[in-house]
């Protein structure tokens, strides 16, 4: 993939779309419960909100707050995915336009049920 702004526009659909799925999906769910804790509580009106906070130490406390931050994450999957095209050219173009896929099917179904 030559560099243009579609091969960005594509990069960058890809890289919200892998932050999305390891950070909030429930298919990846296992995998963050090895990085992160599940801490409840409850507001005084009765409302439930959950806390996530990095378990461990070292490598496990890092993978927890990369998992406890779309920020943080968005700029490793960013290096990954950058990197990853610079290597293996075939197979990352192969995944980043499956990941930029999803990522606008998932905007769509969003902007339909929000305006129509």
């Amino acid at each position: 993939m030559e560099e243009s702004l579609l091969n960005f526009i594509l990069m960058g659909l890809a890289v919200f779309r892998l932050t999305h799925l390891f950070i909030y999906d429930t298919v990846t769910e296992p995998l963050r419960q090895l990085f992160l804790e599940e801490i409840k509580e409850s507001e005084e009106n009765g409302e439930v909100i959950w806390h996530y906070e990095p378990k461990g130490k070292g490598i496990i406390k890092f993978g927890g707050l990369l998992l406890s931050c779309h920020w943080c994450l968005s700029v490793w999957m960013g290096g990954f995915i950058f990197a990853g095209q610079m290597v293996f050219p075939f197979v990352f173009t192969v995944v980043i336009w499956v990941f930029a896929l999803s990522a606008a099917s998932v905007i769509l179904e969003e902007v339909v049920l929000k305006y129509f």
